[in-house]
């Protein structure tokens, strides 16, 4: 600003001197002229100098008891009355002359930093030209709190100019200079306000600097270039002190929530390299996450380094500047720099805190490094024209429209639902045949935005339409065939209220939790139906696969009741996934840097495992039985499918990295088993796996939640091949299509694999897709009222499913099913010759046996009696004749049908049909001793009840005439 300010002054003098060519005049101008002439110009840059104006001398040294009594201060105290310097004495001194200027900035640079004599020299006469013009605009927030930043005008220089903890009082920087190191910093834009008193110090929803994060929260800063003064304990340290770094499972661990110094008086600082010279704006600060302490930063200083031993402090231009921080721990508050700095390391100086001095950081800076920077080398930088930025909720639905339009054959745009706040929740689907599902084309999705806060996997699946879309007219032969032969789902705002509510606070400035539930207070991950207890508790009974099925599980009614307490947007999702058979899916997220695999949900082990357990342990072997209690059906699929994502990324699997938050789960591998990272309850993944046919997983993409737009190119080559190769995953492992002998397709026919203790069902029109690992399996398919079929099938290690068509004969089971009914569906016994009943057994089957008899005996009586009181002439014509006075009184032996007729037929489990016509009015007591043995093998028990209603329907609907029953018995050899 001063430079600008002086160009009128040295045009005048330019002008002035072309006046005098070669020191000759050529034009005669008096003294009085000249002095007029210059009088003009310089009222025009600075005001008349008032009366009172008076120099005023430089502050002195701090004394170390002004120092220990400032640092000494209470802690929590109020922002600003730690070192605020009044309104009246700044407008005092922004208007002195340039001697007051001299003695203020130091006209040496840092150590190693070269710096033109000349400007040394033209600088502090140009930093006092700010202060004149600014008070004003600097002093309208401090001017609100009169009391803190007028009553001690003398006392504040002195505790505004502490010492480092060297001892050694380092340069003071004005802000008006921007520190020149061995390569200079680009052309900065105009010079901002200068405050004052103290920093630019603005809580929520300020706008941020026009330079992104350097990488605190992301991880992008490693462990090793943060340093601190000291630390309370080894999990309070440096590497903690990243913005909205979360503490771990337990307080007091390894893992707490923020960089915690020594409980001393000595000064303390945490100090970040970012290893390449950089143009430092801000600082975002943050308390401890803690839900017992309650601590936080309340004011600190800034200071420089190129070389980490020679430092700067940065000053408002008589004294060091303080920056307010917290007034809370969980909200971030950003500082500004009025004006940038550019150096190697930054380092933060807290004067004052509340309950301990404790505190989250993230900085912000852009990187002025050259491209041959050692750094600089390995980094990532995308090539794609994509629309790089964040995108509201109109955005989102613009660009969506704009990529439809753009290619229209292969893109939809539909609606899942509605939010609880009424807006949409947007997919797209691609396909080369878009709106139909396609006869052997499997179905993959992708959501995103479950948790309203996490929104890089918002962006990336916008990235993704945008990429799709091009390559697939650009020709790309990867792209055209996972179009052509996939319908592809793309779901990027689950949660589209959650987001709106932390798009408001933006990038760094939203909390962890601030949009993560739904407007209703729901967590949609784990709004989901409890359906792992179900199979659970069915599992303990040995109620699988005979009374309850181990896949496709039904809801629970109390779950569907129009009153249950479920969220609006988990409904649609529900009723989405039963609408489309998805085959693979997941979800996107953030927060960790991980892939996570069903179970969710933990199962507590059984007493045989935790023995088997500790005996293993005892054996100093890994646990393995506690660990398969966790472990679905489709563990080893699972794990493919996790390690596919993960080792096509290209961060995920580098172990230096560790986890974000905590202890790295995954041993570097970045795959996770769900109830063994962070067990949960009703979540998506295990109500797709229990509930539907479609293997959904958990992708975790990085430690910031929101990460800042510049981080987005970044993340888009991080993980686009990682989407492209996972989705490529859906064509693995034996698809096909269930028919009858006619070609009809059967629906809802189970496909089970031998091993594998988890089917799927077949869709609508009869095809299925099951995802293997490569390997030959033993597959059989089985549907209601169809002879089960069984083939091998081969799995191979390039994609492309292997094909395996099933064709069904019809069987009896439709009949045995009506016979099961009229049991009550009770479970059938089964007979095993192989082990003889005991005598007590036998006696039991005996009498059951002669009871029912019995009874069937009674039945004919009654209905005998029936047709005798009806009269002869209630026989039908077409009958033989018969005696019209008495019936025959003989029995007739009993018709048994011979095993050639078509009665006999074969089933799954090896039944036949019996077929008995029955002549007589009684049954003597021989004929019911000969007739035992015949039905020992008689599977269904009916009780007393039923017989007495058969009896009452047979007798209301008996006939005058001769009969003939036919009755159907089935026996099981299933175990023979």
């Amino acid at each position: 600003m001063a430079a600008v300010r002086g160009a009128p002054l040295l045009s005048c003098l330019l002008a002035l001197l072309a006046l005098c060519p070669g020191g000759r005049p050529q034009t005669v101008l008096t003294d009085d002229e000249i002095e007029e002439f210059l009088e003009g110009f310089l009222s025009e840059l600075e005001p008349e100098p008032r009366e009172d104006d008076v120099e005023a001398p430089p502050p002195p040294e701090p004394t170390p008891r002004v120092r220990k009594a400032q640092a000494g201060g209470k802690p929590g105290k109020r922002p600003g009355t730690a070192a605020e310097v009044p309104p009246e004495k700044t407008k005092d001194k922004g208007k002195k002359g340039k001697k007051d200027k001299g003695p203020k900035v130091p006209k040496e640079s840092l150590e190693g930093s070269p710096r033109l004599p000349k400007k040394g020299k033209e600088k502090p006469p140009k930093a006092t030209k700010k202060p004149k013009e600014k008070p004003p605009k600097a002093t309208k927030k401090p001017k609100e709190k009169p009391p803190k930043a007028t009553k001690k005008p003398k006392e504040k220089p002195p505790k505004a100019t502490k010492k480092p903890p060297s001892g050694k009082r380092p340069p003071i920087l004005a802000p008006s200079e921007t520190l020149e190191w061995p390569l200079p910093p680009p052309p900065s834009p105009g010079p901002k306000e200068l405050p004052q008193e103290g920093g630019l110090s603005t809580i929520l929803g300020y706008a941020s600097s026009e330079c992104p994060p350097i990488g605190m929260e992301s991880h992008r800063i490693e462990d090793n270039q943060i340093r601190a003064s000291s630390m309370l304990r080894h999990g309070l340290g440096a590497q903690r002190g990243r913005l909205n770094m979360q503490t771990g499972a337990t307080e007091d661990d390894y893992y707490d929530g923020a960089w915690c110094a020594e409980d001393d008086a000595s000064t303390q600082w945490i100090e970040v390299d970012t290893r390449r010279t950089t143009r430092f704006t801000g600082v975002i600060t943050q308390g401890r996450d803690s839900s017992i302490h309650d601590d936080f930063v309340t004011t600190f200083f800034v200071g420089f380094s190129n070389d980490s031993q020679t430092w700067v402090m940065y000053t408002n231009g008589y004294e060091e500047m303080t920056f307010h921080g917290n007034v809370d721990k969980d909200t971030p508050v950003l500082s500004e720099l009025p004006e940038p700095v550019v150096a190697r390391f930054i380092r933060i100086y807290p004067l004052t805190w509340n309950g301990s001095l404790c505190m989250r950081l993230e900085v912000l800076g852009c990187s002025v490094a050259p491209v041959y920077s050692y750094y600089a080398q390995n980094e990532v930088v995308a090539t794609d024209d994509l629309d790089f930025r964040h995108h509201s909720y109109k955005d989102m639905r613009q660009l969506m429209k704009v990529v439809n339009e753009e290619c229209p054959t292969i893109t939809r745009t539909y609606s899942l639902g509605k939010s609880s706040r009424g807006l949409k929740i947007y997919a797209m689907e691609i396909s080369d045949n878009p709106g139909e599902h396609e006869l052997g084309e499997p179905e993959f999705r992708y959501t995103a935005g479950i948790h309203g806060n996490e929104v890089l996997g918002r962006e990336l699946l916008l990235l993704l339409m945008q990429y799709l879309c091009r390559e697939y007219r650009d020709g790309n032969p990867r792209v055209r065939s996972l179009v052509q032969d996939t319908r592809i789902h793309l779901v990027p705002s689950l949660n589209p209220d959650g987001y709106e509510v932390a798009a408001q606070m933006g990038s760094e400035f939203g909390n962890w939790a601030l949009g993560l539930w739904t407007e209703e207070g729901f967590d949609i991950f784990e709004d989901f139906p409890d359906l792992n207890s179900v199979l659970w508790g069915a599992e303990e009974r040995k109620w699988v696969p005979y009374r309850v099925p181990n896949n496709n599980l039904p809801i629970p009614e109390r779950y569907l009741s129009p009153d249950a307490t479920v969220s609006t947007e988990v409904r649609a999702i529900i009723a989405w996934m039963e609408k489309n058979p998805f085959v693979l899916g997941a979800n996107l997220n953030g927060g960790e840097r991980l892939v996570s695999y069903p179970y969710d949900m933990a199962r507590t082990p059984t007493q045989e495992q935790l023995l088997a357990a500790a005996m293993a342990a005892a054996r100093g072997e890994d646990e393995d039985e506690v660990s398969e209690a966790q472990e679905t059906p489709d563990h080893a699929i699972f794990r493919w499918l996790a390690i596919s994502f993960a080792s096509a990324h290209l961060t995920l699997t580098e172990p230096y990295r560790g986890g974000c938050q905590a202890q790295d789960y995954t041993g570097g591998m970045g795959i996770v088993n769900g109830a063994k990272w962070n067990p949960r309850t009703g979540t998506i993944n295990d109500f797709s796996y229990l509930h539907t046919n479609c293997l959904e997983l958990s992708f975790y993409l990085g430690c910031d939640k929101f990460p800042h737009e510049s981080e987005l190119p970044r993340e888009w080559e991080n993980n686009k091949e990682a989407l492209l190769t996972f989705m490529e995953q859906v064509h693995r492992g034996i698809k096909g299509v269930v028919t009858d002998e006619q070609g009809i397709p059967i629906a809802n026919a189970t496909i089970s694999v031998s091993g594998i203790n988890h089917g799927v069902k077949t869709a609508s029109g009869g095809d299925y897709w099951r995802i293997l690992n490569p390997g030959e399996y033993r597959v059989t398919a089985h549907a209601e009222g169809y002879t089960p079929s069984a083939k091998t099938c081969n799995v191979d290690y390039d994609i492309g499913a292997t094909q395996c068509n099933f064709i069904l004969a019809r069987s009896n089971w439709k009949r045995i099913r009506e016979i099961m009914a009229m049991n009550g569906n009770r479970p059938i016994p089964h007979i095993d010759p192989s082990r003889p009943m005991t005598p007590q057994q036998r006696r039991l089957q005996q009498r059951r046996l002669q009871h029912r008899l019995r009874l069937r005996a009674q039945m004919r009586l009654r209905r005998l009696n029936a047709t005798t009181t009806l009269g002869p002439h209630t026989v039908p014509p077409t009958l033989p004749p018969a005696p019209a006075t008495t019936l025959s009184t003989t029995i007739e032996p009993w018709g048994l049908v011979p095993p050639t007729t078509a009665g006999w037929e074969e089933s799954e489990t090896e039944t036949y049909t019996e077929v008995v016509t029955e002549f007589g009015t009684e049954v003597e007591p021989e004929f019911e001793t000969q007739l035992e043995p015949e039905f020992e093998t008689q599977l269904e028990p009916e009780f007393e009840e039923e017989e007495e209603e058969e009896e009452e329907e047979e007798i209301a609907t008996g006939q005058a005439f001769p009969f003939t029953t036919v009755e159907t018995y089935t026996v099981n050899f299933g175990d023979f």
